[in-house]
């Protein structure tokens, strides 16, 4: 039986089909992210951006875990390399002026340390760099990583050109296996991204999912559908891209929401409900 929990990606990384996203979550962190994991959580997403992540204290929750028999092998952690335009230039986690490459080597030993393990189970480029010879120079850095065991795949953030993705794919030794973006109508939701990343058997990951949606969630559409399956609209809508092969990323800190977001694989929507979310998906 296909434990619907879990997914296999195209690097051969067991991935679970919800994760648990800690932006912004700042002194909070590690508590909120023993509490997901203590609810059912088993896919940690995090980054080397001080700005937007503390990763120093998923490192000290991931410590906190082992005292509950939760250890790390158990877990799914992903973490990202973000180019310096993402960065905070009086919280750097590298060298600003060093090599890109080498940029890319302390960012991943910085990672390490903070998040106290050996290996990351999927290592992300925080978003594409220009121009395209530079982002092969960093996805060749990640290569390294990976090829050493640092990583057991490799992915890319905040790309929504397809030129882009289809580019790297092309040149790419180490393919990407996962895509995480922000999912919302001003992409059109990533369409065509995500038809080409399914023929090519690369993961797409959504975050903003709930945040930029809230006209979805407040559809007839689907406050019908959450009724007659007696679920949350929330939960309407992580269980449709779940059964669309798409993982989306949460962030809440309301423990009954990370029960409830778990909950998506307790039922399953019907062809009829999947075309209706998906009609309006493609509408508004």
């Amino acid at each position: 039986m296909v434990d619907q929990k879990w997914l296999t990606t195209a690097a051969g990384v067991k991935m679970p089909r919800i994760i648990y996203g800690t932006a912004w979550k700042k002194d909070r962190t590690a508590d909120l992210v023993v509490q997901a994991v203590q609810a059912g959580f088993r896919g940690i997403d995090t980054a080397g951006q001080p700005k937007h992540y503390n990763e120093p204290l998923v490192g000290i929750a991931l410590n906190r875990l082992k005292d509950h028999g939760i250890e790390r092998k158990a877990l799914f952690l992903q973490t990202k390399f973000t180019p310096l335009a993402g960065q905070d230039p009086t919280q750097m986690p590298y060298d600003k002026n060093a090599p890109v490459e080498v940029q890319v080597a302390q960012s991943f030993e910085a990672s390490k340390k903070n998040l106290q393990t050996e290996y990351v189970d999927s290592l992300v480029l925080h978003s594409p760099i220009a121009p395209y010879l530079l982002l092969m120079k960093v996805w060749n850095a990640m290569e390294k990583i990976q090829r050493a065991g640092g990583a057991g795949q490799l992915g890319i953030s905040n790309c929504y050109n397809i030129e882009v993705i289809r580019a790297l794919y092309a040149d790419a030794n180490v393919k990407p296996a996962v895509v995480q973006n922000r999912f919302y109508q001003e992409t059109g939701y990533d369409a065509d991204l995500r038809h080409w990343c399914s023929e090519h058997g690369i993961i797409y990951q959504s975050f903003w999912t709930l945040t930029a949606n809230p006209h979805i969630l407040a559809s007839n559409t689907v406050q019908t559908i959450a009724q007659k399956y007696k679920k949350t609209d929330a939960q309407i809508l992580f269980r449709y891209l779940s059964q669309k092969g798409i993982v989306p990323l949460t962030g809440t800190s309301s423990e009954q929401h990370m029960k409830e977001d778990l909950s998506i694989f307790d039922f399953e929507l019907s062809s009829e409900d999947l075309n209706k979310v998906g009609l309006l998906l493609n509408q508004v």
